[in-house]
């Protein structure tokens, strides 16, 4: 297999790309930055702005499939970078794809997309509707993207969008860093009860799902212009599991509380403020994170069972060790919970 991996140097893109690599697949990726990681993977790699048609059409000639990973993240930011990013990238892919005769794309979404802010419980895509509104920028823009993939789906180009849902792993940047060193700098709260279940992606079953799918659409399979999540089959309760990640890194137990209430209303005076100051860095609390804290987000992964034949590689008590194992093994002041400490 020939292909392409968009953002290939990020958590998620790095993951499928070595998986594919094992699988003996040619490997080319494009992104903005460098990643000497990945080039001494000794894949193929482009630098370029998949928003500029000509590096998207470099990028797809020849490839048999992509694996649309790239986008811009995040609670806070410019609507214009997002819309960019998310957007319009994925238009000019599309195209270029179609001008190529690229046959399979393989997009990933979000659970995000269809978040209305209230719980969702054992969920299938079929059961949930895009919201008439959002509280962020970047669902509303992934969202947007996943309409136009799943409406290029056509006899000439198989598509489908997957939505992994807090993806985790031992190289994750960002989701449990930040709340590692929120709760170090004393700004963590539980928000609600405490109760609220979610499900989580393990990074190598989230890149495995991709890999699954993108097999599938080569055979015709009833995957294509659809959406699936592909989370670990079993939730968790979401803040006894973060406490376990505390306990590992030598933090306290999280116990402290605040009514999700006041932690909306907060949220909606900290997002009025920066609008107002004009500021890109992220508001200690968004009405989005409040909500996505504090509700029970959970996701069938029946349907992607039954249409690809989603099968995770990595059972949450060994992903956790994995992850457990790799943060010990890494150089003081490079642990999660060492943020800051020199050797």
């Amino acid at each position: 297999m020939r292909a392409l991996v968009t953002g290939g140097g990020g958590f998620l893109g790095r993951t499928i790309v070595e998986q594919l690599l094992i699988e003996g697949s040619a490997v080319r990726v494009i992104a903005r930055g460098r990643y000497p990681e990945v080039e001494a993977l000794g894949v193929e790699v482009h630098s370029g702005d998949l928003a500029d048609a000509d590096a998207a059409r470099r990028a797809v000639q020849d490839v048999d499939v992509v694996f649309h990973v790239a986008a811009k993240t995040g609670v806070w930011g410019k609507r214009a970078d997002f819309v960019r990013s998310n957007v319009e990238a994925t238009s000019v892919l599309l195209r270029a794809m179609g001008d190529a005769g690229t046959p399979r794309l393989v997009c990933t979404s979000s659970p995000s997309v269809i978040f209305d802010g209230h719980d969702h419980v054992n969920a299938t895509a079929e059961q949930l509707s895009y919201p008439a509104s959002y509280m962020a920028h970047y669902p509303e823009t992934k969202a947007e993207a996943e309409r136009l993939v799943l409406a290029a789906n056509s006899p000439t180009l198989s598509t489908i969008c997957l939505r992994p849902h807090l993806i985790w792993g031992a190289r994750d940047p960002w989701l449990l860093p930040r709340v590692i060193a929120r709760h170090r700098a004393g700004r963590l709260r539980i928000v609600g009860d405490g109760t609220n279940r979610v499900s989580l992606s393990y990074v190598d079953n989230a890149a495995a799902a991709h890999l699954q799918a993108a097999r599938a659409l080569a055979t015709a399979a009833p995957c294509a212009g659809r959406a699936f999540f592909v989370n670990d089959p079993e939730p968790v309760l979401l803040w006894p599991w973060i406490n376990r990640v505390f306990r590992e890194v030598g933090l306290p137990e999280l116990t402290a509380t605040v009514p999700y209430w006041l932690a909306r209303s907060l949220g909606a005076v900290a997002e009025g403020v920066w609008t107002m100051l004009g500021r890109e860095d992220d508001p200690p609390m968004t009405r989005f994170v409040a909500a996505q804290l504090a509700t029970s987000h959970t996701y069938d992964v029946r349907p992607a069972i039954d249409a690809f034949a989603y099968a995770p590689v990595v059972g949450p008590e060994e992903g956790l060790e994995r992850m457990f194992a790799a943060w010990r093994s890494e150089s003081p002041g490079q642990h999660p919970g060492q943020a800051g400490q020199k050797s």
